[in-house]
């Protein structure tokens, strides 16, 4: 189990990632809803986006980082990566670049780390007010598969998958992250179990992105996805955790 971080608010740092592919449309309004304070930080890792995702995100006062290898997962670690290197947070936050998730809810995202009560919060979309047409079926259905299958091989109660999710350093660094694509919330999810972690939902709103979604916004990629989910939700059923990376952030 990690070591548990000050939450004091005065001690408290708040640092954003968000991965990134093609949201030059959508990115400026993600970053212009987060609120400051808390966030100290927002690290846009773009992912090869062929539109202006990386001149928009500097404009908007984010410090951008490449991440080269294609995948929502790659680019959360290329955002990650950039962090440990320079003076890590107490607290990350991820969002999507798509304006579906609303940044203006962080505070209530993050408050029950800042309690003391929680290593790690899912903003659950299935819990919180959700627009009409917002989260596709085929969306609906494997968040409900999943979250099955996580409550009978785990033993704990998940209602979504969603990507809004803060997680203490200590705690994240702890989990060794690695999946490079679409298991990469389901990951987080299943090791946060196997490693003990306090985890708690809030619900979170959720609305029509901006754009086409690159995963369930086709069948192709809404098979690919779903099939990676599953298998990483079965896979760490039957591993022993590993042990907690070198060089994580003590308590601060």
């Amino acid at each position: 189990m990690p070591n548990r971080p000050s939450t004091h608010p005065d001690t408290v740092t708040v640092d954003v990632v968000i991965p990134a592919y093609n949201e030059e449309a959508s990115l400026p309004l993600v970053l212009a809803a987060l609120p400051r304070p808390p966030v100290r930080r927002v690290v846009v890792a773009d992912n090869n986006s062929k539109d202006g995702t990386a001149r928009v995100a500097g404009e908007g006062g984010a410090v951008v980082v490449p991440a080269p290898r294609q995948g929502y997962g790659s680019a959360c670690l290329a955002g990650l990566d950039h962090l440990r290197r320079n003076d890590p947070p107490v607290v990350v936050v991820f969002v999507d670049g798509d304006f579906s998730d609303h940044p203006d809810e962080l505070p209530a995202l993050v408050a029950p780390i800042l309690a003391g009560r929680a290593d790690l919060v899912i903003g659950s979309r299935a819990l919180g007010e959700r627009e009409r047409g917002a989260l596709l079926p085929q969306a609906r259905a494997g968040n409900l598969v999943a979250c099955f299958l996580m409550r009978w091989l785990y033993g704990h109660r998940y209602t979504d998958l969603g990507p809004f999710r803060a997680i203490t350093w200590t705690a994240l660094e702890t989990l060794r992250m690695s999946d490079p694509d679409f298991g990469w919330t389901a990951e987080m999810q299943v090791k946060a179990l196997r490693h003990g972690l306090r985890v708690e939902e809030v619900p979170v709103s959720y609305r029509r992105r901006i754009g086409v979604s690159k995963i369930t916004g086709t069948i192709q990629g809404t098979m690919r996805a779903g099939y990676k989910i599953l298998w990483t939700v079965l896979r760490y059923s039957w591993q022993r955790p590993r042990p907690a990376r070198q060089g994580a952030r003590e308590s601060s």
